[in-house]
């Protein structure tokens, strides 16, 4: 429990957590619902605290390959039929289309019912769960001295029972400045590698740092300068302007479901609703616990093996805040939807399995155009610059062990290589190299190319380019294996328990 609370702000805290236990049982569901019977029923700690790392039976850091068991991980997780594919499902669809919006939604589970496919609401699918969260947060907004706060938690409430989340989503948008803050809700479509579309549930509990807080506002000042200077067509990069763009910093003491498991997240960006992106803006949170021990325990160390002594040392711990500042306002710029055939399509259902990862380096080398809009027009220092690359190098390497079938280890992956390739980083000795210049230079490059992607919504584009690029090559592997004293991630401990008790 965090310190410095009132018993009042204890209950919330304790209301709150009781909701995100219930977002924590539907993402195992929705992940590997055998892997939560074996997580009950084993007696082995080293196999329990494995479960719990990868959130299921696969292992998020070796390619999704089983280590209980031999089947492999199904593309769509639980929440298709197994055995499905895409090609199925976008059959049907043609054949079904008064179905096909119900099996797209991102708030559907989809099942055989004899010889039909249907989507099942959330709602219904996870009924006894959302009832209890939603009960949960109802107790919590009366426990809250903040009206603002309170009436989004009954509106957050009513979404788990009707998948209508706008009109929540829009009033934690209009929050301000709140001391007491949550993710709570199905958002990311990490799970879904089969049509990239099904959201997966997580929480996370959020306490402001005001003085850290304040420290984004010039950050927040140049978010439509950079939206209007993207190597984009007017038309594919709606203006900023009057748009909110709320950013805080955050201690997280709580978090569950697709923020727990594998890749421990240090900021997001929400909500992911293009209609929200488009009126509204989204939000960028930070979570300063997180970010501290990622930077103190992983990056530095890591960097001082792979980076070459003189670039190593400027790999620092605000040279990665800036870059995981621009990443996640880079979320919410570049296109809103995708034109396809002549129509608005959501990019997410235009790209399919592949968006997750494109949508996460789109964010990396935006926000590395941003950060050098920035110092070009004396917003950042000038002689900041080349600490801003030397982090993002280093966070690289921190990513790419997780390997391609992560989005972000992915992700960096197509960006290691596609720098490679231009000698933007290059192999020398036993460390690498950062060519400051010619990184520039393929920054710009990778910008345009993924930008134009999302904005075509071009499935086959974004496959091929990944198919290009997304390969680890021998020396980066071996350079990686050779580190064995610098962990992979950081394993959140808290003082409650994720899963809600039996």
């Amino acid at each position: 429990m965090p310190a410095g609370l009132s018993a009042r702000e204890k209950q919330l805290v304790r209301k709150l957590v009781e909701c995100g236990q219930q977002m924590e049982a539907i993402y195992w569901r929705q992940s590997d619902p055998g892997a939560l019977q074996l997580l009950a029923t084993t007696p082995d700690p080293k196999l329990r605290r494995l479960l719990m790392i990868n959130g299921s039976r696969y292992d998020l850091i070796d390619e999704n390959k089983p280590f209980v068991g031999v089947e492999p991980a199904p593309p769509g997780r639980n929440l298709y039929p197994k055995g499905l594919t895409r090609a199925q499902i976008e059959q049907y669809a043609k054949q079904h289309p008064d179905q096909r919006a119900q099996m797209y939604s991102s708030y559907t589970v989809v099942r055989w019912k004899g010889r039909e496919l249907v989507g099942i609401p959330y709602s219904e699918e996870y009924r006894t769960p959302l009832r209890r969260a939603a009960m949960a947060l109802r107790e919590a907004a009366d426990l809250s001295d903040d009206p603002a706060f309170a009436r989004f938690l009954r509106l957050r409430s009513e979404a788990f029972l009707s998948d209508d989340y706008y009109p929540s989503d829009l009033a934690w948008m209009d929050l301000k400045d709140p001391k007491f803050d949550v993710i709570m809700g199905p958002y990311e479509t990490y799970l879904d590698n089969l049509l990239g579309v099904k959201t997966s549930f997580s929480s996370a509990i959020l306490i402001r740092n005001e003085q850290e807080s304040r420290k984004l506002a010039i950050y927040q000042k140049y978010v439509p300068d950079i939206q209007d200077a993207l190597p984009l067509a007017p038309e594919d990069r709606p203006s900023k302007r009057g748009h909110l763009t709320p950013m805080e910093v955050v201690d997280s003491p709580f978090r569950t479901g697709d923020l727990l498991h594998g890749y421990q997240a240090v900021a997001d960006n929400l909500p992911n609703d293009p209609r929200i992106h488009q009126n509204k803006g989204s939000k960028k949170i930070f979570f300063k616990n997180f970010m501290d021990a990622r930077v103190n325990d992983v990056i530095l160390p890591l960097a001082k093996q792979m980076i070459a002594p003189d670039q190593a040392v400027k790999v620092t711990g605000e040279g990665y805040l800036a870059t995981t500042v621009l990443h996640e306002i880079s979320h919410g710029l570049g296109p809103a939807y995708a034109r396809v055939d002549g129509k608005q399509q959501d990019i997410r259902e235009a790209i399919g399995p592949a968006y997750s990862a494109l949508e996460e380096a789109k964010a990396d080398i935006v926000g590395m155009l941003g950060l050098k809009w920035l110092v070009d027009h004396g917003a950042l220092p000038k002689n900041r610059l080349e600490e801003y690359y030397a982090s993002e190098v280093g966070g690289i390497f921190r990513t790419i062990r997780y390997g391609v079938a992560e989005a972000h280890g992915r992700a960096e992956m197509m960006e290691f290589n596609f720098y490679s390739e231009r000698k933007a980083i290059r192999r020398s000795g036993s460390r690498y190299i950062v060519d400051y210049a010619r990184l520039t230079e393929a920054i710009a490059a990778l910008a345009r190319e993924l930008l134009e992607i999302e904005a075509a919504g071009d499935r086959r584009r974004a496959e091929r380019w990944f198919a290009k690029y997304d390969k680890m090559p021998p020396d980066v592997s071996a350079a990686l294996q050779r580190v064995t004293d610098v962990p992979v991630d950081i394993e959140p401990l808290f003082d409650f328990p994720a899963l809600p008790p039996h």
